[in-house]
């Protein structure tokens, strides 16, 4: 479904990240994947799908950096040939309540989880339009919906993100490019699995199909977001989430 397509997962060593890269590899697609923290993580995706046969390269950035981005962009573009699907995935959590928010709290998750997709986005708005049927997706969450006490730093950030994302896809929808989000509710993760056991209930409580949900489950609606099926729908915000939000 996605064979000869190029695709950059920011955020791409661990999580959603990474399955989202490991789906998009299975269905034919070369990966570029960004990360920020650990090299063997990110070395242990890029082993997997070169065992499916598909290329993958890794690289090293802060995409909340402009230039770094830049740089980053322009060296996937020079080593890969190219970027057909952005995957704006990249993301950090710094909870607390408001009231005890430190400032440079508040202002790395808007630098990361926002301003980090505008650079990367920023970085390949040219690239894109000459790409036939480039797709662009944008991690967002059910929290940038609904809000959620302790994360007015994320709640904002992926908010905002979807306004973005309203925003680039009609700037780019005449060009054939799409651009939608996800808003995952709770999804199984290295960070949900930490939650103790009442927490979790009192998570799954809260869902209308009493569980929390898998990485494939984002993974492959990402995956059909970026096929040719998903050409004529653009500046979407579909949620994953069990009914969460609805």
């Amino acid at each position: 479904m996605l064979s000869g397509k190029i695709a950059l997962v920011t955020g791409g060593s661990r999580g959603l990240g990474r399955e989202i890269a490991l789906t998009m590899a299975r269905q034919g697609a070369d990966v570029a994947i960004v990360y920020n923290a650990s090299d063997a993580a990110a070395q242990q995706v890029q082993q997997e799908i070169e065992a499916m046969g598909r290329r993958c390269c890794i690289y090293k950035c802060d995409v909340a950096d402009f230039d770094a981005a830049k740089t980053l962009t322009d060296t996937v573009i020079s080593e890969m040939g190219g970027v057909d699907i952005l995957v704006n995935n990249a993301g950090i959590v710094r909870d607390g309540l408001l009231l005890s928010m430190k400032e440079e709290d508040f202002d790395r998750v808007l630098s990361v989880n926002l301003k980090g997709a505008f650079n990367l986005t920023k970085s390949l708005y040219r690239h894109l339009m000459k790409r036939s049927g480039a797709r662009i997706i944008n991690i967002s969450s059910v929290v940038g919906l609904m809000g959620n006490a302790g994360q007015a730093n994320y709640a904002a950030a992926k908010a905002g993100l979807i306004g973005f994302t309203k925003s680039v896809a009609r700037e780019l929808a005449a060009r054939g490019v799409t651009c939608n989000a996800i808003a995952p509710g709770f999804i199984e993760t290295d960070m949900t699995g930490a939650l103790s056991d009442k927490v979790r209930e009192g998570i799954a409580g809260q869902i209308p199909m009493k569980r929390m949900g898998a990485p494939a489950d984002v993974a492959a609606l990402a995956a059909f977001l970026a096929s040719p099926a998903a050409g004529y729908i653009t500046g979407e915000v579909i949620r994953v989430d069990g009914g969460m939000a609805m």
